[in-house]
C-alpha cells in the first residue's frame, strides 16, 4: 500500500472517542461502526457503517481499529483479518494466551498488519528509557518497579489485573528487550466477588532482572509510575497525564573498601519533547499499513503481554504461587 490506508473504527466508547478524534485529525477515517444505533446516529450519514459485516464486505476499507470491550477483541479482529483487513486492537489483545497466538498466525500467513494499542511506549520518556538501558547509562539493571493507582473506573468485563496492568508488563518488556520467564500474584477482591480491585505482581526477567508491579482501582489518588533500580544510576517516570516527568538519579550504595556508601549526587530532570502518545501510536499505525513494516507493538508484542497476564492470572487464582511464563510463538514470514 503506496498511499495512506482508509480506516474505520469499530467502538465508539470512551476510549473509541479518543481514536475517533485522532483518526479524524490524521485524515484516514472512513467508516465507524458502533453496536449502539443512537451512537451511529450523532455521525454524519456518510460515515456510519450500518453493520459488522458490511464494514467487512467495504472494498474501500484497508484497516480496522477495534476499541470495544475486551471479551469481543478476538473475534472482531480475527474476522478482519480473514477478510484481508489490517488491524489495531485495543490492549489486551485477547483474554488468552492461544486466541492472541491464533491472531498472530492469521495475520502472518495472509501478510497483514496487526498492531495492539500498548499507548505507554509511544511516549517520550519510554523512548530514552529504553536508550539508557541499552546503552548501559543505569549501569546493571536490578529492578524495576510500577505503581499504577486510581480511584478508577471498575469494568464489568475484565479485573484490575488485566485492566491496569497491560501497560507495565508492556513498557517492561520493551525498555528490558526481554519477555519474564516467571510471575507470582497476589491480590484482594472487595467491591465484587472473583474480580481483583488491587494486585502485585512480581516478575523475573532473564539474567536476575526483577520487577513489581501494583495496580489497584481503589485508591485515594492517581499514582503512575515507573522506577529503573541499575547498579549506576536510576531512573523514575512520573506520569500525570499532561506530558510527565523523568528524572536520571546518579544515586546508589556502593561497595567501598567492604563498606557500603551511600551516593547522593542528585538528579537530572530530562526535557522530553512535546507528543500525544496516542497520535504517535495512530500515525505509527498508519506508517505500518502504509509500509508494511513490523509495528513496534505488532502482535508478537501484543502476544507476550497476554502470556504474561494468562500466567499472573494463574499465580492469582493459586495465592500467589510462581507460574512460568510461555514460550513466544514462531510462525513462518
Amino acid at each position: 500500500m503506496s498511499s495512506r490506508p482508509n480506516v474505520a473504527l469499530v467502538g465508539l466508547g470512551a476510549w473509541g472517542r479518543n481514536h475517533f478524534r485522532v483518526l479524524r485529525e490524521l485524515g484516514v477515517l472512513r467508516r465507524v461502526f458502533d453496536v449502539d444505533p443512537s451512537v451511529l446516529a450523532t455521525l454524519p450519514a456518510d460515515m456510519r457503517a450500518p453493520s459488522w459485516s458490511a464494514l467487512l464486505d467495504d472494498p474501500e476499507i484497508d484497516a480496522l481499529v477495534v476499541a470495544t470491550p475486551a471479551p469481543t477483541h478476538f473475534e472482531l479482529a480475527r474476522d478482519a483479518l480473514v477478510r484481508g483487513k489490517d488491524v489495531f486492537v485495543e490492549k489486551p489483545m485477547t483474554l488468552r494466551s492461544t486466541d492472541a497466538d491464533t491472531l498472530v498466525e492469521i495475520a502472518d500467513r495472509g501478510g497483514r498488519v496487526l498492531m495492539v494499542g500498548h499507548v505507554t511506549l509511544f511516549h517520550p520518556a519510554l523512548t530514552a528509557l529504553r536508550a539508557w538501558i541499552r546503552r548501559g547509562d543505569l549501569g546493571v539493571v536490578r529492578y524495576l518497579q510500577a505503581q499504577r493507582l486510581n480511584l478508577g473506573t471498575v469494568r464489568p468485563s475484565e479485573d484490575i489485573l488485566w485492566s491496569f496492568a497491560p501497560h507495565d508488563f508492556a513498557a517492561m518488556i520493551h525498555v528490558l528487550d526481554a519477555n519474564p520467564v516467571r510471575v507470582r500474584a497476589i491480590g484482594a477482591a472487595w467491591l465484587l466477588e472473583d474480580r481483583s480491585d488491587v494486585t502485585v505482581t512480581h516478575l523475573e526477567f532473564p539474567e536476575g532482572v526483577k520487577a513489581h508491579v501494583h495496580v489497584s482501582w481503589l485508591h485515594p489518588h492517581r499514582e503512575h509510575r515507573l522506577t529503573v533500580v541499575g547498579d549506576r544510576k536510576m531512573a523514575t517516570f512520573d506520569d500525570d497525564g499532561r506530558g510527565g516527568t523523568l528524572r536520571l538519579w546518579d544515586t546508589g550504595v556502593d561497595l567501598r573498601d567492604g563498606t557500603l556508601v551511600h551516593r547522593r549526587e542528585g538528579h537530572t530532570e530530562v526535557d522530553l519533547p512535546t507528543v500525544e502518545p496516542l497520535r504517535a501510536q495512530m500515525e505509527h499505525f498508519v506508517d505500518a499499513c502504509r509500509t508494511r513494516r513490523e509495528p513496534l507493538t505488532g502482535g508478537r508484542h501484543g502476544a507476550a503481554v497476554v502470556r504474561v497476564l494468562d500466567a499472573a492470572s494463574r499465580s492469582l487464582r493459586a495465592d500467589g504461587e510462581p507460574v512460568g511464563v510461555g514460550r513466544p510463538i514462531e510462525v513462518r514470514a
